[in-house]
């Protein structure tokens, strides 16, 4: 399966604006950091200088070639703010904070600060 289509099989059916995700007044709560790291397999993002869906967020854990601006990022996150999440296809789907989750599990936190948001919200933050 190449790589679009193994995204387009977890992701969600909709764009959003994450701006629009951040201002939802939601109560904050955890979970397992287990429950979403299935995320760090699929390649939501792109290696340096491409803008292919073609890297992992492991391959970035694993400090691969090429993955030096997501690494940035990684180090930048600003983890004092929670994951935003929606249930998607029977799984919970990040909708913001892949980078502040990696940073986490790089920390070793084994739980992790969440808002989720319910899907009656999708009006509001598609594009």
């Amino acid at each position: 399966m190449d790589n679009q289509n193994s995204i387009k099989e977890v992701g969600f059916d909709f764009d959003w604006d994450s701006k629009k995700v951040w201002v939802l007044d939601i109560p904050v709560t955890e979970m397992d950091m287990k429950e979403l790291i299935w995320h760090f397999d699929i390649p939501f993002w792109e290696l340096d200088d491409t803008d292919d869906y073609n890297l992992t967020p492991r391959a970035v854990i694993h400090n691969e070639q090429g993955t030096k601006e997501h690494r940035k990022k990684i180090e930048e996150a600003d983890t004092s703010y929670p994951i935003d999440i929606m249930e998607n296809k029977g799984k919970w789907l990040i909708l913001d904070g892949l980078h502040r989750l990696v940073k986490l599990y790089e920390c070793g936190d084994e739980k992790v600060k969440v808002r989720v948001i319910p899907r009656e919200k999708i009006p509001e933050i598609a594009r």
